[in-house]
């Protein structure tokens, strides 16, 4: 009997490895087929949100913390960083882009040159 259940266990051992280098496979096509639109959403989005939590930060003179309630739905993977020194902040969208924009007295917050 113990030599009839391993020729089974065995056999969906091999099953859950197809299966999951299928779906590896697939995740690999489709973030390939959907890199452009992804790679313009997350540079919208960086740029945005650099932009408008530097003006929250530095012109409205709120915290990061509260400046980050104002991100849009969507929005949740991307972070902020601030830099007091420079009167900057950071958003970055993981692995795909990020976007500083920086205050400027007399213009407010400007965006920094980014290559999209």
């Amino acid at each position: 009997m113990a030599n009839s259940t391993r020729p089974r266990a065995k056999r969906t051992s091999r099953v859950g490895l197809w299966l999951f280098l299928l779906i590896i496979v697939a995740l690999a096509v489709t973030s390939w087929v959907y890199r452009e639109p992804v790679r313009g959403y997350a540079n919208a989005g960086t740029t945005y949100a650099a932009r408008i939590a530097c003006s929250c930060r530095f012109v409205a003179g709120r915290s990061l913390e509260d400046c980050k309630k104002d991100k849009l739905a969507g929005m949740e993977l991307i972070t902020l960083v601030d830099n007091v020194e420079v009167k900057s902040v950071t958003a970055r969208f993981p692995l795909i882009t990020d976007a500083t924009a920086t205050h400027r007295e007399g213009y407010g917050c400007v965006l920094e040159k980014w290559e999209g």
